[in-house]
């Protein structure tokens, strides 16, 4: 993977222009080690201006285990032989893993006008119209950012701010293993229970999963886009 132009493996799928903001860009990335893409986060964020286009990364990692800002080892129960790695993204211990799609926001806050707590919002809005397209009732948890399908989680959220801009982003459990999430409290909760589309019994692909995912974040933001204008 080449920081200064990620390789691109779909078609990308910019929204329509705005009259508010620039395009974002959505890059498809395959597989990538976790600790690659994150340099690659930073070096775009600490590189980008006040004109740089927004950015989607969707990709899939290697199997890893990921501590964040607030992460605790005393939730890290059983790593077998994944990589614990630590992250500058806020919240706990997850799992990445194949199977899982993830997408990476690299976004310019103050240009579209976007406090944290409504992007976590937007990001939520966006995953759960995703898995309605497979019939999926996705809900949020009060105080628990995510996403959760009968009190078992799917989506999972974390982001970083520097310089007014965000990088990290959001996972979707798509189809993948779900036994390592037992090995962790996921997102800092003892005893809380994973789920993916596959276990639901909805049939996905991850690139159709993450195109999905990526056009309704791109909608999310031109919604917040209009009712700001």
């Amino acid at each position: 993977m080449q920081c200064a132009e990620p390789a691109t493996l779909a078609a990308a799928c910019p929204p329509q222009a705005s009259s508010r903001e620039p395009q974002a860009r959505v890059r498809m990335l395959g597989r990538t080690l976790y600790a690659t893409t994150l340099q690659c986060m930073r070096e775009f964020t600490d590189a980008r201006n006040a004109v740089t286009p927004d950015e989607i990364w969707l990709t899939e990692h290697a199997p890893v285990y990921t501590l964040g800002l607030a992460g605790k080892r005393a939730h890290l129960h059983d790593a077998g032989d994944i990589p614990v790695l630590e992250s500058d993204r806020g919240g706990q211990i997850t799992y990445h893993g194949p199977g899982q799609v993830i997408a990476y926001l690299l976004i310019d806050l103050h240009r579209r006008d976007l406090k944290v707590r409504e992007l976590v919002r937007l990001v939520e809005e966006a995953l759960i119209e995703t898995l309605a397209a497979y019939g999926i009732a996705g809900e949020r948890q009060s105080g628990m950012p995510g996403v959760y399908v009968a009190g078992a989680k799917i989506a999972a959220l974390g982001l970083k701010v520097r310089r007014g801009c965000c990088y990290h982003g959001a996972s979707l459990n798509v189809d993948l293993d779900l036994a390592p999430f037992t090995g962790i409290d996921p997102c800092g909760y003892a005893g809380l229970r994973s789920t993916s589309i596959s276990l639901l019994g909805a049939s996905a692909a991850v690139a159709d999963a993450g195109r999905r995912l990526a056009a309704n974040l791109l909608a999310a933001f031109e919604r917040h886009g209009t009712r700001d204008a």
